[in-house]
């Protein structure tokens, strides 16, 4: 059997804790950032974990975690 590959982009985006959640950073910090708040900035810089009802799919981007 070949070797199952790791989804790249996946690998990128997310990294797995050791309790095993998946931790990722928040979107809408990118550009457009002349309009939010700084508190709101603030707040977006913050790595949070992904969500139960994503975890399923997202174990399946990483065949060998």
């Amino acid at each position: 059997m070949p070797k199952m590959k790791t989804l790249k982009s996946a690998s990128k985006r997310f990294k797995k804790t050791a309790s095993g959640n998946f931790k990722h950073k928040q979107s809408n910090l990118r550009h457009i950032l002349t309009k939010k708040s700084k508190q709101c900035k603030r707040h977006l810089r913050s790595k949070v974990f992904v969500l139960q009802s994503d975890k399923k799919s997202i174990k399946s981007f990483f065949p060998y975690m």
